[in-house]
């Protein structure tokens, strides 16, 4: 089992007991350093008394389920307004919403595709970008993420 799904399985109910959903967790390396992050969300926002809360409660349960052998830090974070788009349930949610795709290879030129959620089938999203429709298979994406638009 993945680092990732050990965390989550004992981070959901810690984190509704404290009045917040679980968005993601993470576990990356960045340069020489690790981090595990878990996202979280709720309604009206969440702000740094949430996100201590959350760490706080963790913390005891991180150290006697020890499910990383290296060292790494150990983060508890918002979704954030221009959260990352994962499971079909996030695509569901933010249907119509202003996103942005990220690729790994150009289409037309670009490897960023500003535009509106249309579609999420199989992995496959689709994005009303301009004037035009746009599906992208999920092979085709690095990240898709929504978009604040000012």
């Amino acid at each position: 089992m993945k680092v990732t799904e050990i965390v989550t399985a004992f981070a959901q109910p810690i984190v509704e007991e404290m009045g917040c959903s679980l968005w993601d967790v993470e576990y990356v390396r960045e340069g020489s350093e690790r981090f595990l992050r878990v996202y979280i969300d709720k309604a009206g926002g969440v702000n740094i008394n949430d996100c201590e809360a959350v760490a706080r409660a963790m913390d005891p349960i991180l150290d006697e389920k020890d499910p990383i052998a290296e060292s790494y830090h150990f983060e508890v974070c918002s979704a954030g307004i221009e959260r990352a788009l994962k499971r079909p349930q996030d695509f569901e949610q933010f249907m119509g919403s202003p996103i942005l795709i990220k690729l790994y290879r150009p289409y037309n030129g670009l490897k960023e595709i500003p535009g509106i959620l249309r579609g999420y089938e199989e992995g496959r999203i689709t994005v009303e970008a301009g004037k035009e429709s746009i599906t992208f298979e999920k092979s085709q994406v690095a990240l898709c993420r929504l978009r604040v638009e000012f």
